[in-house]
This record gives structure tokens, sequence and C-alpha cells, in this order.
């Protein structure tokens, strides 16, 4: 049995903060993988920029090509609707004998109370809560926290960066700037 670190997220587009994340995760919990999961449609916000999951997960596979640990989990993609983390759990443990670990944010820390069937989802995984600048990690369910470096990045400000023609190097994988120009996403 594997244990396995699920990050979960529209990766609209992926950027750095998203792999250092992943990657302290994996090496301070000892995780055999860790598995990006691009969400379809996530109740708690709506896709403005209009980039479809093909897209989000060409670019999250570009961003995590060179790690052997990282690896893309399209499950979430395959189903049309709202992606409720609950389902996709119980999809997975059907479908894998796996220890699963659903890495969150401190900002999803404190939307716990609001997740579909949040009291049946702690028996079926671990969660694992990273710090996250402006929110805090106070909760009464049970998470493993993990610290990682503060890094300021978010999709929203790169996708305003690059409607407003800014440079994005340095935020994302090259990889990931080079798809986001050769398709010419997020410029309107």
């Amino acid at each position: 049995m594997k244990k396995i670190g699920i990050l979960g997220g529209t990766f609209n587009p992926p950027h750095l903060g998203h792999l250092v994340i992943a990657n302290e995760v994996q090496m301070e919990l000892k995780l055999d993988e860790i598995w990006f999961m691009p969400n379809q449609e996530p109740p708690h916000k709506e896709n403005k920029s209009g980039v479809g999951g093909a897209h989000r997960l060409e670019m999250v596979r570009r961003a995590i090509a060179n790690h052997p640990l990282f690896k893309t989990q399209a499950i979430e993609l395959e189903r049309v609707g709202k992606s409720y983390t609950f389902d996709t759990i119980q999809l997975l443990k059907e479908r894998y004998d796996d220890e699963f670990y659903f890495i969150i944010g401190a900002d999803m820390i404190e939307y716990l109370p609001k997740w579909y069937n949040i009291d049946e989802l702690v028996n079926l995984i671990t969660f694992v809560g990273v710090n996250r600048s402006q929110y805090r990690c106070d909760t009464d369910y049970p998470i493993l926290y993990v610290d990682v470096p503060n890094i300021d990045i978010s999709s929203d400000m790169i996708r305003k960066r690059v409607q407003d023609g800014k440079s994005i190097r340095y935020l994302v994988p090259d990889p990931v700037k080079e798809y986001i120009e050769e398709n010419r996403l997020y410029e309107t």
C-alpha cells in the first residue's frame, strides 16, 4: 500500500507555489507519490477564465514532468458538474488500495465546516494542512500540519499579469509559461 498525497485545485494555471507545497509535504511525510488533481468545477468558485480541463491538465503535466514522484490524476475531469472531494475520494478508494493524504491550504482549512460530507470524509483520508499567508490553520477537524515556505503567488495574479501583458517568468515553470503563450491563454 502506497502513501499518496493528493493536491487538488483548479491549477488555472499551476504555479511554483503549488510545486513547493507538493515537494515540502512529500518530503516531510515521506509520501510515495503526490498526485496533482485538477478539478472540473469546484463547489466554492467559478472558472471565469474559460480555460478548460484539457488545458489545465496539460499545464500540470508540463509543470511536474521533471519530478519522478509527482503524477497527474484526472479523475475529477472525467465527471461533469461540481467536484466534491467526498465523491472523488470514494471513487479513488474503489480503484486503489492506497492510503490518501489530502493537501489543503489554510484558506480551505477555514472552509472545512462547509465541505460536503466532511464528517464522513475525515474518516476516509488524512487531511494535510499547509500555511498560507493571511489565513489561520485553526480547526476542530483532525489535520496533520506541514510548514511550507510562504510563496505569495496565486493563479488569479498570474492570469491578471498575462491579461496586462506583464511577465510571468519565475512564477510558473518555463514549460507552463510556454504553453500559456503558445495557446494564448488568459489574454482576454
